[in-house]
Formats: C-alpha cells, structure tokens, sequence
C-alpha cells in the first residue's frame, strides 16, 4: 500500500508525467479532416513544355529527357511535331534546370520511362522515324549525363505502360507501328539484377482482357497493375479510329513460380486513357490515378477545347475499392506525361494540357494522409495510463532488494499471472497490430499453425519445466553448463543476448510507426517516451512490476479487440454481415494444401510455426525466468496451460478482427488512408472508437510495446549477470550485482531507443510480424537445438554440441542467401541442423564421463 514516504516518489512521477505531456503537445504534427495533396512549384522547363518525355531519378537528381511538341501550329493548321533529344537535370527542388552537353543519341517521346537504383530507363517511344525497339539508361554523375544500352524491346512499341517491380521492368502494350489498326496486347519483363551480357527480354503471359495502349501502370505491395487504356479499330480509307468507349477493365499482375498470375480488378469508376503513369504509390495499399481521357471530349472542336478532366482516382489495392476525388493540383490536368516519385513526393513531368498545347510548369505534390485528430480527451487516458505504470513500479520498489527479487519477484507471482505475463510478452504490439493487419490485407493463412502451441506447450511442461524448476537454476542457460559446460552456457546465453539485442530496436520501432500516424506524435518521440518510461519502471520496479504491467495491457488490449470487433458487425449487420462478404472473397482460408516449400501451405505453417513457437519456451530467458517466478513447479505448469488456452482464443480473435476490418472499410473506403498495413488497427480505433476508449486502446499498444522491451532488459541483465558476471566472480556480493543489473537495464533501454531510431530512417517491412518471425528462424533455431540435445540425449558432449550450435546457426542464414524458401522453415532447419550435427560429432569429439543425474 501506498505510505507517507512514498510521497516524494510520487510527485517526482508527475513532474516525470508532465514533462511527456508537453513533450507529447510539442512533437505533434498538425491534423487535417481529410486526405488533401500539397503542391510545391518547382522550376519550369526551360525551353518550353513537352509530352510524354522519359524521366525519373538518378544520383537523386531529377532527369527529363526527350519529349514531343508543337513548335509552330498544331497539327490541324498544318503544324509538324517536333521530337527532342535534350536532357535536362534538376538537381532539387530549389535549385535552377542544367542542359549537359550529352544527348540522347536521337529525339524520342512516347516511350515509358522507369527508375531503377540510380539508373533512369527509357524504353522504346517514337519519332520520324516510326515507332523504337531501343532502351537507353541515363545516369546523372553530378557533373555529366552517361548512357547505357540494354537489351531492346522484343517489338517497336510507343505509348507503352511500363513499371519496376523490385529488380524487374515489366512493360505492357503499346503500339508497333504508327500506321496499326490494334494495339499490343504482349507483356513483357526484363531482369536487372542479372549480369548485363545476361540480360534478356522474357515474354509472359499477357493479362486476361484486350489488347490496349495509353494505359496506366502502377507498382503496389509487390504486384503490377495496368489500368484502362484505348483500343484501335480501322476507319474508311485506311484510316485508324479510337474504339469507344475507352477501356475501363483493370488487372493485377504478381509475380511467381512459372511466371506470375493475373487477376482482373474492379473497373475503374471512369475511363483514365493517357493518365500520367506510373501511378503515384503512396503508403503500402494505393494507387492514385490523375486525370486521363475519359472519351467525353472527343468531338469537341481542339482549337477549342477546355482541358482534359480534374479528378482523381483512387485505388485500394486491398479493399479493391475507387474513390473519385477532386485534382487539387495548381498545375492544368495533363495527358501522356511520366510520373516520378522524387523529394517526398511525386512529380508529374510536363504533358498535353490540351490538343498539342505542352506545359512547362511542374509542381511536386506530396499527400497527407489526413488524419483524425487525437483530441485531449485520448491523450489525458494515454498520459494517464503511462502514468499507473510508473506508479506500479514505485509500489513494487519496496520489494527489490536482491537479485532474487529483480529478476524473480521473489517467487511471489500467482500461477495466472504469470501465464498472462507469458501471453503478453509473447504478443506484443507487433503481434496486435500485425494480425490484424494480415487478415485484413489477406486471410487466415498465417493462423494455420497456430494450433501447434498445444504441442510446444505439452513438451515444455513434461519434458523441460522439470530441469528447470526442480534445479533452482537463476537461467535456462545454467542448466546448459550443469548438462555440457560453461562454454556452452556462455555460447547459449551469448546467442540470447544477441538475439535480444536484434529484438528490442525491432519492437520499438514498428509500433512507433502506427503510433505516430494516429496520434500526430514523431515516430522518434514515441521511441523515446516508450523507451524512458519502459527503463523506468523496469529499473525501480523490476521482475513484478514487469509481470504486472502484463497483466494490465493484456486486459487492455483483449478489451479493445473485442470492442473494435464489436463496432464492426453492428456496422455489418451481425457475423451474418460479415460472412456474407468475407466468405465469398476468401478472407477466411485457412490452409493451403499445395505441397510448395517456397509458400505458406499448410504443412509449412504446422511444422514451421511448432519449431518457431518451441524456440522461445524453451530457450528464450525472458519466457523462462516467468516459468521461475511462480511459487513451484505445479504453478509454473499452470502458468504455461495458462497462456496457451488464451493464445488460440486470441489468435482467432485478432483474424476476426483483421478480416471484420477488410469488411467494414471495403464499405467504407473513404476513411482509408495511405499508410502501412500495420496501421489499420490504431488507426480504426482512432477514426471509431469514442474518444478516452480510442486513448486507452492506443495507450494499451504503447504499453504492449514496453512489454516486449521490459522482458527483453530484465532477461538480459539476468542473464549477463548470473550467466557471465557472478559466475566468473563467485566472490561478488548480491548488492553489486543488483547495481550491475540495474545499469544494463538502462543500458538496454538506451539501445534499444537507439537501434529503433536508426530502423526509422531505413527499415522497409511489410508485415512486423513476418518479420520478427523470420529473424526468430533465423537466430534462435540453433539455440533450441541445443536445448533439445541437452534434455532428450545422453551421448551428445560439449563438443558436439557446440559445433551442432554453429551449424545450426549458420545453415538458415544459408538457407535464406541460397533458396526461395519460405522464412517460417528456418527455425526447423536450424533445430534439425544443430541436432544431427551435435549428435554425430559427438561421436568423433565425445567429451569426459559426467554425472547426468537428473539432468536428462
């Protein structure tokens, strides 16, 4: 209970609490009621304007090159159009147009034109000549254009649809020749991640609708998309006529084995022919499509014609939903201009504004996603909620004066605790957020193996448990030295520490993403507030007041889930709502029972998820130091059962939830915003929840995130500390001991802000939790198999084992660099080769006899 001296702790955690508040009022960025695009002028070309041009982006220098127009009249009072074969280089946004003396090697427009690493492609297009095969790279030094050729287009084709899917151009349509009655309907595809004396063109297999060209392409979530576009017929006297009306029909294209897969998407809501492409990208799920010839205007006299259309369409690549929305750009609408991402944002290059009128002037547009705001009454439920947890470290400070009380709670933990503390460490933000977040976008598949944590959970309460209550060992990785020898408790605990240390910047970084899109805070100031107030409490309070903040966030979180799935079938009309448009788009599959290695089938989700799960029960400290804070080993039993029968349970609850997301914005797809996948959840809470009840969800994912962070400090100082420390200096006393884990406690909280703040200028994930899962194969399969030879072996000797650790170790890494498989085999690769190879060494480098009583 609270005591009179426990008052100046007190009012040192409300000046600590009113600090973050301010700290919070400033690093928030401004909210606006809906998704807008800002516009920044930049420099127009000089020369005049031109039409589809080739450009993109090398050595982050803006290149423009080629281009058609007008010079002296348009073409129906007898005007020529002029092709160029200038380059022009803006290096940024503020900075003047350069014309280097290097040209193209002839003039050319209507081509499609790509970014690839530092290299601008330019493919096919046309000039006096007729229509090109060529390809040409342009690279910006600094100084001086240089160009490259590449393998030419299998055919001549001009007002081509072209996009870059990671290493590889994918280019579709077009027309062969300027005289043709049909357009293309090919599709093909060039590696550039090969060699270049081994780079070739790859015709696949052409999307399922009609041939086109002028259509739009877009590069989303790793697939290709290709939008609209103009069909040609014959006319009287050997003419050539557009065939109305224009195509509207869409396709996704995604890349595989044997090539790729097509699938037809929803139509556009209007026909967009000629529409600045590539699309713009934003976030991880949208497409954004600018004005295009929509077949309206076509017998309107060209020398009076008002411009093409202003609007925008937007694409949801999950939801497979269009919004039409007004073009707010301060430049006219223009056709057959490229698009490149560029400074923050997209620009789009010139173009016709109207019949064979260019413009010159470019503007660089970056969206706002257009946020909710957060409003004082969340951000007092948030405040007030970090604030409880500083408290509940205070109240538990009265009890750390030993080690035993830092890392164990004194053993004074109840059963049920500590399985939730299980279940909550385990979960996570990542796992909150990322569930969710692949039902939502996919479907159940990932859930399949879930089932497997009975299994694991059965091994570890017969098999494993037992050594390590019934031995009193302060780690798992004592038990290792007690069965093999110090190396390898050393080399175990190493592994962890390792493996922690890739962990903490992880867990903080992803959901300081989410958080920072929903709440308007910097990502850098959620990193550092949840770090701070994570070390904090972990320092004063340690192991119990870690275990109950579990407690606390794992109620929260379960709450707000079943709320925010709540709010959704009421919207949908009850689970029969839901059902009715979840079943027939496959949103619930669960298995997939093809037998392919390189994919989520069901027999790589069962055995990749059991190895994955068997990784942290059994080796992974921060797990099995809850198993030794409960009163015996009957309590620690119950406390594993514990968190298994809540993870199934909550496992289908955030699915649930995941796919009831996909149904309520597929209706809804206005209150959709650009963003990461992992965002969807907060997010709803955000735009949905009523205020306080969305601030304490938010609060619940901050505080599910310092979960994570807390386990991670605490095992690892437990483990540098009796694994390291105390064993190599038996004669230090307790006291310094509990000072040392204290300072790598801060140490690790100081880390971890640290490595998450370096992953916010690089990282790339699509799913956090793919993510995690895979780095878990990748580092902490060696480990369990040593776990596993040291509970189900007697001939396997320290020797043995240490090279079956190294193997086991090195051969997922392998595995990755070397094949397509699929990340959730890596852990099992990683036990079965750290086991077969520690069991058959040890039998060229047995070790000496030793006493293993009780110890397998």
């Amino acid at each position: 209970m609270l005591t009179p001296d426990m008052l100046p702790e007190i009012r040192r955690t409300a000046s600590v609490t009113a600090a973050l508040l301010l700290l919070i009022a400033g690093a928030r960025r401004a909210q606006t009621a809906g998704p807008s695009v800002n516009w920044t002028a930049l420099p127009p070309l000089p020369g005049g304007g031109v039409a589809a041009a080739c450009a993109g982006v090398s050595n982050g220098a803006l290149i423009v090159a080629g281009g058609s127009d007008f010079p002296a009249a348009p073409p129906w009072d007898g005007g020529a159009k002029r092709w160029h074969d200038a380059i022009r280089v803006l290096e940024h946004p503020n900075a003047s147009w350069q014309t280097p003396d290097r040209r193209l090697p002839f003039g050319v427009a209507s081509g499609a034109s790509v970014t690839h690493r530092d290299s601008v492609i330019c493919l096919g297009g046309a000039n006096r000549d007729g229509h090109l095969r060529d390809v040409i790279g342009l690279r910006w030094t600094g100084s001086a254009i240089e160009l490259d050729s590449l393998p030419p287009l299998p055919r001549a084709s001009a007002y081509l649809a072209a996009a870059v899917l990671e290493d590889t151009v994918y280019v579709a349509g077009g027309l062969e020749r300027p005289e043709a009655t049909e357009a293309l309907r090919t599709f093909w595809a060039l590696d550039l991640a090969r060699p270049g004396e081994s780079q070739a063109w790859e015709e696949l297999e052409p999307w399922p609708g009609s041939e086109r060209h002028l259509a739009v392409s877009g590069v989303q979530d790793g697939a290709f998309y290709l939008f609209g576009g103009i069909r040609l017929r014959a006319a009287g006297g050997g003419g050539v006529a557009r065939v109305e009306p224009y195509l509207q029909d869409g396709y996704r294209f995604t890349p595989g084995a044997g090539g790729g897969d097509w699938v037809r998407t929803r139509d556009l809501p209007r026909a967009a022919a000629a529409a600045p492409s590539p699309a713009l990208a934003p976030g991880q799920s949208h497409l954004v499509i600018t004005g295009g010839l929509d077949g309206s205007r076509i017998d309107v006299n060209p020398a009076r014609h008002p411009g093409f259309v202003r609007e925008v369409l937007v694409y949801h690549t999950i939801t497979d939903t269009w919004l039409r929305q007004p073009d707010g750009s301060p430049t006219p609408s223009a056709i057959v201009a490229p698009v490149v991402a560029w400074g923050g944002g997209w620009v789009i290059v010139g173009g016709e504004i109207r019949p064979a009128v260019r413009t010159p002037s470019m503007a660089l547009g970056a969206l706002e996603t257009g946020e909710v705001a957060f409003g004082v009454a969340n951000w007092s439920v948030v405040v007030a909620y970090l604030a409880a947890l500083l408290l509940m470290s205070l109240y538990f400070s009265r009890r750390e004066q030993t080690t035993h009380d830092f890392f164990l709670a004194g053993r004074r933990i109840p059963w049920w605790a500590a399985g939730l503390s299980i279940f909550g460490t385990q979960l996570s933000a990542l796992t909150f957020m990322a569930a969710p977040a692949v039902a939502y976008s996919s479907d159940w598949i990932r859930m399949s193996g879930g089932w497997t944590l009975i299994l694991v959970a059965g091994l570890v309460v017969v098999f494993f448990l037992p050594f390590f209550r019934r031995l009193e060992v302060s780690t798992a990785y004592e038990y290792l030295e007690r069965r093999f020898s110090l190396a390898v408790r050393l080399f175990a605990s190493t592994m962890f520490v390792l493996f922690q240390l890739g962990r903490i910047g992880i867990v903080l970084f992803l959901p300081a993403i989410a958080l920072a899109a929903v709440t308007g805070l910097d990502v850098v100031a959620c990193i550092v507030v949840m770090g701070f107030i994570c070390t904090a409490y972990t320092v004063v309070g340690g192991m119990e007041a870690v275990i109950w903040t579990d407690v606390m966030q794992v109620v929260v979180l379960l709450a707000s889930a079943v709320w925010c799935l709540g709010v959704i079938l009421a919207d949908a009309g009850g689970p029969a709502g839901l059902l009715a448009v979840a079943v027939p788009q496959d949103k619930l599959r669960m298995f997939d029972w093809r037998w392919d290695p390189t994919a989520m089938v069901a027999w790589v989700m069962l055995v990749g998820s059991m190895f994955t799960s068997l990784v942290p029960y059994t080796t992974d400290q921060s797990v099995i130091q809850r198993y030794m804070t409960t009163r015996d080993e009957a309590a620690a039993a119950r406390s594993v059962w514990t968190n298994t029968i809540i993870s199934i349970p909550a496992g289908l609850l955030f699915f649930a939830l995941g796919t009831a997301l996909y149904v309520f914005y597929q209706s809804h797809p206005e209150l959709l915003r650009a963003g990461r996948h992992d965002e969807i959840l907060p997010r709803f809470m955000v735009q949905q929840l009523p205020a306080g009840l969305a601030g304490l969800g938010i609060a619940g994912i901050f505080a599910a995130s310092m979960s994570s962070l807390d386990s991670s400090m605490n095992s690892v100082a437990a483990s540098l500390v009796n694994d390291v420390y105390r064993r190599l200096r038996p004669a230090v006393t307790d006291a310094a001991c509990l000072r040392l884990a204290k300072g790598i406690t801060v140490a690790m909280g100081a880390i971890g802000v640290g490595t998450a703040i370096l992953l916010a200028s690089r990282a790339d994930m699509r799913f956090a939790a793919d993510y995690f899962n895979g780095l878990m194969g990748l580092l902490g399969g060696g480990l369990a198999g040593v776990f596993l030879l040291a509970v189900f072996t007697r001939r396997t000797s320290a020797h043995g084992v240490l090279v079956g650790a190294v193997i086991g170790a090195a051969a997922p890494i392998v595995v990755r660099q070397t094949t397509d498989l699929q990340f959730f085999l890596y852990a099992p690769i990683g036990v079965l080769a750290c086991v077969l190879v520690g069991y058959l060494t040890s039998f060229i480098l047995p070790g000496a006899a030793r006493d293993l009583t009780n110890l397998t």
